[in-house]
């Protein structure tokens, strides 16, 4: 038999979303808990169903409110918050308490019924909150539009600034709940012992005790058996980079690093030529691809003017020639084509001065 519910510190004698009430509190180690037969059962869930458990109660909440006072003059979802709070959290606490035998009779009637927590909990809240909304909220209208939405998701943010409802004593709820309706047992521990002696030892090799995720940044609890899984997604550990520079960076940036100053991150020649290769290895590309670099470059800059054997020729010298370094600097059209102008105008000023000396004598 499961633990009785966790009282919603909602039913105390708060004014409205904004104000602070009991509910506030931290939440304390209720400590080893006893069914029946004086069994002492682990308290373990695992720890990210409970927090995603937790994660739906808010919006629930403020979907309810929102819908229960759409087109009320005198009434705001705050106004209504602190009553409906209590309502579901007795509501979907009483399903969860008789969903095993409701499973049990559906089975019976060759009926199959979901065993994810978090659908349950779904169905749970969307039947309470079908009981609450008003002439307005029932219109499919209303419902699917984005005014809607909007309103439930500012009276989300108005909760989460206010505290009205802090997550450790959602969590508290939804771990109830998931006790509840975790069948199968995926998410919960369902280990029991005759004394404190043996819970405790099973306590510290429980696969579902809570531990904190060792990468540096990241506070998230996960229960052990989840640990890999939550490492493989991690987004504060350090990974080495994929595209295999020497850089190591947390995983959050590494789409970043990879798109952006990633040296091994693949590139198209900057001079149009098919090769694909690293940054890291554009250099190198530069040099050996030379002379085909100059020829496209001659192309654009002569045009019509020279033959095609001619291009080639000059890129050929250009390339032998002992301004070849400065060529091979180049990393796109422009910079080599600015260098090649500048070396014909050179190369033209220079047999100017030579014609000039030989008229002369």
């Amino acid at each position: 038999m499961d633990p009785p519910p966790v009282a919603d510190p909602g039913q105390t004698k708060d004014k409205g979303v904004g104000s602070k009430g009991e509910m506030d509190l931290p939440v304390a180690d209720p400590g080893p808990v006893r069914d029946e037969g004086e069994l002492l059962r682990c308290p373990f869930c695992n720890s990210e169903a409970v927090y995603k458990l937790a994660q739906f109660l808010l919006p629930g909440l403020a979907a309810v409110c929102v819908d229960g006072t759409t087109g009320d003059l005198f009434r705001s979802p705050s106004d209504v918050a602190v009553d409906l709070r209590k309502e579901m959290v007795d509501s979907i606490t009483q399903r969860s308490e008789t969903f095993i035998a409701d499973v049990e009779a559906e089975q019976n009637a060759d009926n199959e019924m979901s065993d994810d927590p978090y659908e349950i909990v779904s169905i749970f809240m969307d039947d309470f909150s079908r009981t609450k909304r008003n002439i307005i909220g029932h219109v499919s209208g209303w419902l699917l539009s984005d005014s809607r939405d909007d309103k439930i998701d500012d009276f989300v943010q108005e909760m989460e600034m206010t505290r009205f409802w802090p997550l450790e004593r959602r969590e508290a709820i939804a771990e109830v709940l998931l006790r509840n309706v975790d069948i199968k047992t995926k998410f919960h521990c369902p280990e029991k012992y005759e004394n404190e002696e043996r819970l405790a030892d099973h306590k510290a090799q429980c696969s579902f005790r809570p531990v904190t995720c060792p990468n540096e940044g990241c506070r998230t609890k996960v229960s052990v058996r989840c640990m890999q899984d939550h490492d493989a997604t991690c987004l504060f550990k350090i990974l080495q980079c994929e595209q295999n520079c020497e850089k190591r960076l947390l995983r959050r940036d590494m789409d970043r690093h990879c798109v952006t100053v990633c040296p091994m991150r693949p590139m198209k020649c900057p001079f149009g030529c098919d090769d694909s290769f690293s940054e890291h290895d554009l250099e190198e590309h530069c040099s050996e691809s030379l002379q085909q670099h100059l020829l496209k470059v001659l192309q654009v800059i002569h045009k019509n003017n020279f033959t095609a054997d001619e291009l080639k020729e000059t890129a050929l010298r250009l390339e032998k020639s002992e301004d070849r370094g400065k060529l091979a600097k180049a990393r796109d059209a422009r910079s080599l084509t600015s260098i090649v102008k500048d070396l014909e105008a050179k190369k033209f000023q220079c047999s100017g001065v030579v014609s000039h000396v030989n008229l002369g004598g």
